[in-house]
């Protein structure tokens, strides 16, 4: 009788053994009995800012029945606690933690910012669970997004046959969902350069379709060379706002390799202004190569010819058949017939040029003129930027303006280097001279103490 209970004790052992660890593994997939009690807590606000971060978030509980080691504090986004994340762990009957802490992660849990959605938390120790306290909350983000498209070290070659064709799609991965808008605003540069030129902005989407003119425009703005390989990075910020204030989240870069195509292209205007010298005429400049040429030349006298060269040589040139009408190596000289900065357009598609008088100037508080008189700027063909090279700022602000009227003003929201049409007035917090240059194209400016 003896020999057949051991013999039953050792068959059943096994399958003892068994249902104790399936209790154990059961303990992360359902909602045991609570042997201790987690008592209940508040946040004292249910929705929650980055300034409340370093605030306390404690809990506690009752001494386990049985059992030793440390409490584990878990978080969940559901009650069956599947998924769950770890707040903390204590030697003691209570955990003092930080919201942040706390908000760092629900998020972990899959709980997503800006949305009020129901946390679910509990305490373990060994095979001993505590029950389980809820609470709604509205979590803020915490990690910025994370670029998985162009892959880092990857290569890309522009096609200029396909200007309009996609060259590639910047994708991002982020929260799966927020509670209010985001804008992602999607920029580059060059791999060793922090002067980030912008691609795009989207909001609530997770991906900027570039096409190949797109992407040869700014690979070629961060100063990469046609037809060569250039390292380039990009990154995304999300921008979202909400009553506790705005949030800006940047992503890491991702380095990779762009081969642009020459887009580009230039003719030359030699004349009166600068003594015919076509080795140091201004410059024109087409932007897409597509036969429309557009350059700012400061004219000096009243009726000033000059002729446009596609080389900085007198081998070819145009001249004028009357009006504004344009010949190829024959005709008479244009002509200009108003004194100062004139926007020259040449369209050889028509064969024709245009003469607008054109000028930026700096006008403000902190400028020599004050708020009365434009301080005008100078365009430096090389750089394609209205430029003043040493100006006298006080304390003060500071706007761009177009022909010495308000017509067309730039201003800088948030003071940031970019610039909006009419926007706010730029603070100069400090007074001293300055090298100042307005990029009209990009809408960038910069300001150079001296």
């Amino acid at each position: 009788m003896k020999n057949i209970l051991k013999l039953l004790s050792l068959l059943l052992l096994p399958l003892l053994l068994v249902n104790a660890c399936r209790e154990d593994a059961d303990r992360n997939w359902t909602s045991p009995e609570p042997s201790f009690k987690l008592h209940d807590t508040t946040l004292g606000s249910n929705v929650l800012y980055p300034t409340m971060e370093n605030n306390p978030f404690v809990l506690s509980w009752d001494d386990a029945v049985s059992g030793s080691g440390s409490y584990t504090v878990y978080l969940s986004s559901t009650a069956d606690f599947k998924s769950k994340v770890e707040l903390g762990k204590s030697e003691t009957n209570s955990l003092k933690s930080s919201i942040g802490a706390l908000n760092e992660a629900m998020l972990k849990a899959g709980l997503n910012p800006y949305s009020s959605e129901t946390a679910y938390v509990r305490v373990e120790r060994g095979t001993e669970v505590s029950n389980t306290v809820t609470f709604a909350v509205t979590t803020y983000p915490e990690d910025g997004p994370m670029i998985v498209n162009p892959a880092a070290g990857s290569s890309l070659v522009l096609d200029e046959n396909a200007p309009d064709a996609t060259a590639t799609t910047i994708k991002w991965n982020d929260y799966t969902k927020y509670g209010v808008k985001v804008t992602y605003l999607v920029e580059m540069a060059a791999a060793n350069s922090d002067v980030y030129f912008p691609l795009g902005t989207v909001e609530n989407a997770k991906e900027l379709a570039l096409t190949n003119l797109a992407m040869d425009q700014a690979v070629l703005k961060t100063g990469a060379v046609a037809n060569v390989a250039s390292d380039v990075k990009v990154r995304v910020t999300a921008t979202s706002s909400s009553i506790g204030g705005t949030i800006v989240k940047t992503s890491d870069v991702v380095t990779f390799k762009v081969t642009p195509y020459q887009l580009e292209s230039f003719m030359y205007v030699p004349g009166a202004y600068q003594n015919w010298d076509p080795a140091t005429a201004v410059a024109i400049r087409s932007a897409t190569s597509n036969g429309v040429y557009v350059g700012y030349i400061n004219f000096t006298a009243p009726n000033s010819a000059f002729k446009i060269t596609p080389e900085r040589n007198w081998t070819n040139s145009y001249g004028s058949t009357g009006g504004n009408n344009l010949t190829y190596n024959d005709g008479n000289d244009l002509v200009a017939p108003n004194v100062g900065w004139q926007k020259l357009t040449v369209d050889l598609n028509e064969m024709t040029y245009e003469l607008t008088p054109y000028s930026w100037g700096i006008i403000g508080s902190a400028s020599p003129g004050g708020w009365d008189n434009d301080t005008d700027m100078v365009f430096n063909s090389t750089t394609q930027k209205w430029e003043i090279e040493n100006i006298a700022l006080t304390v003060g602000e500071i706007k761009f303006r177009l022909n010495n009227a308000w017509t067309v003003d730039y201003g800088d929201n948030g003071n940031d280097g970019t610039l909006e049409r009419g926007a706010a007035n730029i603070p100069i917090t400090e007074a001293g001279n300055y090298k100042i240059t307005f990029d009209e194209e990009n809408q960038l400016w910069t300001k150079t103490k001296l």
